[in-house]
């Protein structure tokens, strides 16, 4: 008899997990994600995209508060064998995670215990790590410091961004996802404990961090700028405008921190500098540096915040 799964999650990052139990068609009684948001401009309301995507392949799907009283009831009732939970965004409760025989396992974007919290991929870059991955664990009280059942490893390079290494880390984890289940119905799982001494915490981005400082080193402003690509997007402001900085490169050339030093976009740093090649200006959609150097001229000296 299959595993009866319940799958809980939200974002894209999410999707891939989803798909991959649907495909190899494991019995998924459920999904649950965040309820759906009114959308910034507008009053349009927007379902997850985990909603949107079980929706259209007619899974089952709760919105619900897991802290609610009758939430609890509605779970047992589904008698789930197996608890996936990819980025749900909603801490999981004790009374669930004490439900006897049942296991909940979370599919983490880091190489447990390093990065364990909120914004793994997004620390694991800015701090300039050659390497992440992605762990299977069983998840227990304490944020991310469950059981592994399985790791993959992924380098991180310097031109590696965020989108570019969340697309890769969401497939990896869909195949680990898999084989973990596999190890559970063959019963050869097996679990290794965490070392407590090496974790660290990647805590949510605030948007004060996504700002460019120019008394970094021009290495330092291309981690940033990668970092937050596309979202939330590390920024520069000239004449009160902003601009997301989408790609750039160090160049070694000496010059006032956040001073222009010429016409193509190039930024002093506290060490070297930037080159700008790809931006997008708020409200507008994202240009190369040509084609935004076409109809923008530049002034060189000008001094940046």
């Amino acid at each position: 008899m299959s595993l009866k799964i319940v799958f809980m999650g939200t974002p894209e990052f999410s999707i891939p997990t989803l798909r991959t139990l649907k495909n190899f068609k494991y019995n998924i009684v459920c999904v649950y994600t965040q309820p759906a948001k009114k959308k910034s401009r507008g009053q349009k309301i927007l379902k997850t995209p985990i909603h949107t995507f079980s929706e259209r392949e007619g899974i089952k799907v709760k919105t619900t508060n897991l802290k609610e009283r009758s939430a609890y009831k509605e779970f047992i009732n589904l008698k789930p064998d197996l608890v996936v939970v990819v980025a749900y965004g909603q801490i999981i409760p004790d009374l669930y995670l004490n439900t006897p025989n049942l296991l909940f396992l979370n599919v983490h974007a880091s190489l447990l215990p390093k990065w364990r919290g909120a914004a793994p991929i997004e620390r694991a870059i800015i701090n300039g790590d050659n390497q992440t991955g992605i762990s299977i664990m069983k998840i227990e009280k304490k944020l991310d410091s469950g059981p592994i059942i399985k790791q993959v490893k992924v380098k991180i390079d310097k031109e590696t961004t965020s989108e570019e290494l969340t697309k890769k880390l969401a497939d990896i984890g869909a195949t680990a996802l898999k084989d973990s289940i596999d190890l559970i119905t063959s019963k050869k799982i097996v679990f290794t404990k965490q070392e407590e001494a090496k974790a660290s915490y990647a805590k949510k981005i605030e948007k004060y961090e996504t700002k460019i400082i120019w008394k970094d080193t021009a290495e330092k402003v291309i981690l940033k700028i990668n970092a937050f690509n596309s979202k939330p997007g590390a920024w520069l402001s000239i004449n009160n405008e902003r601009f997301k900085i989408l790609k750039a490169k160090e160049v070694e050339k000496k010059g006032k921190e956040g001073e222009i030093l010429d016409e193509n976009f190039t930024i002093g740093c506290a060490k070297n500098a930037i080159q700008i090649l790809r931006l997008q200006k708020e409200g507008k959609n994202p240009t190369n540096i040509s084609e935004f150097l076409a109809g923008n001229k530049i002034q060189k000296g000008t001094q940046l915040n």
